[in-house]
C-alpha cells in the first residue's frame, strides 16, 4: 500500500507535467512508471505497475481539472505555517515603544546632507517643521530622478501620490495632528507589493503592465503613520536576484556589480540616499543579502510578524516582510508602524513588540556560530565584531547548529514556487523571463515539478525538528550573531522563521561587508536593542558611497 501511493504522487509530479492539455485522452502506460523508479529509490513489481494504472489515469483527470481551474498568485493554500515550537512562551508579555532622543537635531548647511539624515531626525525636523513634508519629498523625488536611471533601481515613481500624502502630512502637522515618526516622512517600497492605479511588475516581463488594483497592507499602514510614498523600486524578477526586466540594479559602491537581490532597489535606493528608508521582503536571503552588498541595515522579523496581503507570493511558509534603512532604530521605527495582523493573511497572529534602546550588555549572553572558525573573506571583520560585543560587557559563548539535514529542505521553497508560479509554467510565457539559465525560476519551476508530494512533507516533517531543535538553543542566550552568508544560518533561519537583523560591519577591498544577529520568535525588539549597541559603538553604517560624485 505504502509503494502504491509513493507512486501515485510520484507520477503526479513526473508523469503529468510532460503532458500537454491536448493530450487528456492519453493513458499512463506500465513503462513511464518503470523509467522513472530509480528517481524515488523504489521498485515496483510488473504486476504493482499493472495495478496502478486506473487509479493514476483517474488522478490525472483530477490534475487537469485542476489545471483548467484559474487560481491567482494571491490565493494561498489552506494550511497555514506556523514557526512556534511546542510549549513556547511569548518573550514579550505588552507592547513598548521608546525611541531615541533626536531633539538635538539641526538642518544641515548643505541641504544635499539629509540624503543620509536617519528617519529619526529626519523625523524631528519635520515634527518641529524646520522643513515641510513636501519639500522633502521634493528633494527625494529629485535625487530618485537624477540617479534611479544610473541605479536602475527605480520601476515606477510614485509622485502624483507622493506629492498629495506630502501636502497633506503638512496640513495635519500645522493643525497640530502629529501622526508619529513616521509622519511625513518619504520612502520606497519594493515592487512586489500592489499599489492602487499604480503597475505591480514583480521586476518580470511577463508582468510589466500588471496592475492590482488595491493597496497591500503595508502600504496601507505607512499610509495610516503618515509616510509619503515616493517610488516602487525594482526587484529581481519574481524575487530573484538583481536582474529584472529593465535592467540590473547597480550596486552605489561599485556600479559594475549587480546589488544582489532580490530587494535589490530597495537597498540600493537607502544606500545611495535616494529615500530615507525602504520596505523588502525575504524568502531566502533577500533583505540579508542586498543589505551587505549596498552597505544597508535591514530587519528580516519573525515569520508571520508582518502582514503579506498584498505582496506578491513566492513561498507561503517563508515569505517574510521588513523594513531597509541607514540605521538599527529606524527599523524598529518602521517594524512598529508595519507589524500585527490584518485580514488578509493568516498567519499573523496578534503578539506584542516592545523595543527600548537602552539596553545593558553585561546581562547578555551572546552566542555565536563555529563557522567564525572556518577562513571566509568577512571572517577578521566578523571576528573584530566579536571583540567589540565582549568589550561592551556581553558574555560570548559558542553555540553549535543541530546535526540535522539543512540543504535538503530548500525543496520546500522551490515546491512552493512552483505552485505559486504554475500557471506561468503551462502558459510557456515563462519563456518571456530575462534570466534562462538553469540557477533561474524560469527552469528551477520546471525541475521542481518534480518533486513529490511524499518528500515535500516529510523535509516538513524535518523542518519541525529544526524548529525545536532551534528553539533549545536559543532557550540559554539572548541572541546569537552569525556570518550573513558563509554555513547555513540564513537557511535555517527562513525555515524556522527566527528574526534577524543585518548590519555593517566594515569593509573589504572597497566593499561593505555585514554581520547578522539572530533573535528569538517574535523577540525583534532584544535584536535590535543589541545590534544599535554595537552599530553606536562602530561607524561602519555612518559611511556612504561616492558614485554620484
Amino acid at each position: 500500500m505504502n509503494k502504491n501511493m509513493v507512486a501515485v504522487f510520484f507520477t503526479l509530479f513526473f508523469c503529468v507535467p510532460l503532458l500537454s492539455r491536448d493530450d487528456k485522452n492519453i493513458q499512463m502506460n506500465t513503462d513511464q512508471i518503470k523509467n522513472m523508479e530509480n528517481m524515488i529509490g523504489l521498485e515496483f513489481t510488473d504486476a504493482e505497475r499493472d495495478s496502478m494504472l486506473a487509479g493514476l489515469d483517474n488522478l490525472r483527470r483530477h490534475y487537469i481539472q485542476i489545471h483548467d481551474f484559474h487560481l491567482e498568485n494571491s490565493i494561498s493554500p489552506s494550511l497555514v505555517f506556523n514557526p512556534i515550537p511546542r510549549k513556547w512562551e511569548c518573550p514579550v508579555s505588552e507592547s513598548r515603544f521608546q525611541a531615541s532622543d533626536y531633539s538635538r537635531t539641526r538642518l544641515p548647511e548643505n541641504i544635499n546632507a539629509l540624503a543620509y539624515y536617519s528617519v529619526g531626525e529626519l523625523s524631528e525636523l519635520i515634527r518641529k517643521r524646520k522643513i515641510s513634508s513636501l519639500d522633502l519629498t521634493k528633494f527625494f523625488l529629485s535625487r530618485l530622478k537624477k540617479h534611479g536611471p544610473s541605479l536602475e533601481c527605480v520601476i515606477t515613481l510614485t509622485e502624483e501620490l507622493a506629492l498629495q500624502q506630502a501636502a497633506a502630512a503638512d496640513r495635519e502637522i500645522a493643525e497640530g495632528k502629529y501622526r508619529g515618526i513616521l509622519h511625513g516622512i518619504p520612502y520606497g517600497i519594493k515592487d512586489l507589493f500592489s499599489v492602487k492605479n499604480y503597475k505591480t511588475t514583480w521586476g518580470a516581463e511577463p508582468y510589466r503592465d500588471q496592475i492590482i488594483d488595491c493597496n497591500a497592507t503595508v502600504v496601507q499602514k505607512l499610509e495610516e503613520s503618515g509616510a509619503v510614498l515616493v517610488a516602487k523600486l525594482s526587484l529581481g524578477a519574481l524575487a530573484w536576484g538583481d536582474r529584472w526586466y529593465g535592467g540590473l540594479t547597480r550596486n552605489p559602491w561599485d556600479t559594475t556589480r549587480g546589488s544582489s537581490g532580490s530587494s535589490a532597489g530597495s537597498a540600493a535606493a537607502v544606500s545611495a540616499g535616494l529615500v530615507p528608508f525602504a520596505i523588502g521582503t525575504e524568502t531566502l536571503g533577500s533583505i540579508v543579502s542586498p543589505c551587505t552588498e549596498c552597505g544597508a541595515t535591514g530587519l528580516r522579523p519573525t515569520f508571520g510578524r508582518v502582514s503579506r496581503n498584498g505582496a506578491m507570493a513566492l513561498s507561503w511558509t517563508m515569505d517574510k516582510i521588513g523594513p531597509i534603512c541607514r540605521t538599527v532604530e529606524d527599523c524598529a521605527i518602521v517594524l512598529n508602524a508595519i507589524r500585527g495582523p490584518d485580514n488578509g493573511d493568516p498567519s499573523v497572529p496578534n503578539f506584542p513588540f516592545a523595543y527600548n534602546p537602552d539596553i545593558n550588555f553585561k546581562n547578555l549572553r551572546i552566542g555565536y556560530v563555529k563557522d567564525f572558525s572556518r577562513d571566509y573573506p568577512f571572517k577578521t571583520n566578523d571576528s573584530l565584531a566579536i571583540e567589540t560585543l565582549k568589550s561592551l560587557g556581553a558574555d560570548l559563548v559558542p553555540i553549535e547548529f543541530p546535526d540535522i539535514p539543512i540543504a535538503p529542505l530548500s525543496m520546500i521553497l522551490y515546491a512552493e514556487a512552483s505552485a505559486a508560479f504554475d500557471r506561468l509554467t503551462r502558459s510557456n510565457r515563462d519563456n518571456l523571463m530575462v534570466r534562462q539559465m538553469k540557477m533561474a525560476w524560469p527552469n528551477v519551476f520546471r525541475q521542481s515539478r518534480f518533486i513529490p508530494a511524499v518528500e515535500y512533507i516529510n523535509a516538513n516533517r524535518i523542518r519541525s525538528l529544526l524548529i525545536e531543535s532551534m528553539n533549545d538553543i536559543m532557550k540559554n542566550i539572548d541572541c546569537y550573531i552569525a556570518p550573513s552568508w558563509v554555513g547555513s544560518n540564513l537557511l535555517i533561519t527562513n525555515l524556522t522563521g527566527h528574526p534577524c537583523i543585518v548590519v555593517p560591519n566594515g569593509f573589504n577591498e572597497g566593499r561593505p561587508t555585514s554581520i547578522t544577529f539572530n533573535g528569538k520568535l517574535f523577540d525583534e525588539g532584544t535584536i535590535l536593542a543589541i545590534a544599535k549597541g554595537y552599530q553606536d559603538a562602530t561607524s561602519f553604517h555612518k559611511q556612504h558611497p561616492e558614485w554620484q560624485k
